[in-house]
């Protein structure tokens, strides 16, 4: 029975079919979580509809699954990012099936808008009285040491957790990022001030993990965990406690500001296209002008 609702349109059947075709590309966990999650979302939106087959899936229906997304308070870009997994599954389950009589009704239903208004980067100045607050010891040099990591490098802070000690040189400053985001490897690189803080704290520890960052019983730190540092160390400064990828829309703007070209940038940054890159540039009218007096034509010109 259970073969026979495969070969129909099943649709439960057909998402767990579609999981398991993306575990074998070996895309990363939270790539799989999160098709899992939105599929499961969608999957239940049309339960309660009566819909459990794809044949049953039409363009009405999937407007009206983004129209009650928008009415249960997902914003425009968490919207997105449903349609784009529908879309995805929907073309996957055209290609796998190759249906006769079928068009897929997802090419008739335009995608949520999304705004690109710039994000706010990090406040420097809570950051720095974080950083003031941190004690000597092997905890609160690693602390500095990271929060240092983040302002220099950009990186997610997936990506900073899985570092190992051997993919940094803390005395030339190279970072290899083994697994960024798509499976995408590449390096960042650090500063003096951050490479002596990172030596200052790999010179405290007494552990034998192989992780760069690790707690005081020598476990790799989870991304829990430096949420949980940061609202340590901004409670003790008596500062507003700043979310972790605001690091890297700072690290993105004054890389920007100090010259760094947007493609350089977006290598850095590990962005697939520039308009990843849009919503982190949040210039200012001031460096506009700036940049406008730099490169004016005119006034660069033989006049």
């Amino acid at each position: 029975m259970q073969h026979q609702r495969m070969q129909d349109d099943y649709l439960p059947d057909w998402i767990k079919a579609f999981l398991l075709d993306r575990k074998a590309q070996n895309v990363s966990r939270g790539t799989l979580g999160f098709y899992q999650c939105k599929l499961n979302m969608f999957s239940g939106f049309c339960e309660s509809k009566g819909v459990r087959n794809i044949s049953q899936i039409t363009s009405s229906l999937l407007r009206e699954f983004l129209l009650e997304l928008d009415t249960k308070g997902h914003n425009a870009g968490g919207c997105h990012a449903v349609y784009r997994t529908v879309k995805t599954f929907l073309r996957w389950w055209e290609n796998e099936v190759e249906p006769i009589n079928w068009s897929n009704p997802i090419r008739r239903v335009k995608p949520p808008r999304v705004s690109i208004e710039p994000l706010e980067p990090v406040d420097i100045d809570a950051v720095k009285g974080m950083i003031e607050v941190c004690p000597k010891n092997l905890t609160g040099q690693r602390d500095k040491a990271l929060m240092l990591f983040l302002l220099d490098t950009g990186v997610r802070a997936g990506e900073l957790v899985s570092i190992n000690l051997e993919d940094a040189n803390p005395i030339l400053g190279d970072v290899l990022i083994r697994v960024g985001k798509g499976r995408k490897p590449r390096t960042v690189f650090l500063g003096s001030k951050s490479r002596k803080a990172l030596r200052t704290y790999l010179r405290l520890r007494r552990d034998s993990s192989s992780a760069l960052w690790v707690t005081d019983e020598g476990e790799r730190i989870t991304y829990w965990g430096i949420s949980s540092m940061m609202k340590r160390r901004s409670n003790q400064a008596n500062v507003k406690t700043p979310e972790l990828h605001s690091f890297r829309r700072w690290f993105a703007l004054t890389c920007l500001r100090a010259g760094v070209d947007v493609y350089s940038l977006q290598e850095l940054m590990g962005h697939a296209d520039l308009q990843s890159l849009r919503r982190y540039l949040k210039q200012t009218n001031q460096d506009i002008r700036e940049a406008h007096h730099r490169a004016s034509p005119v006034d660069n010109g033989e006049f």
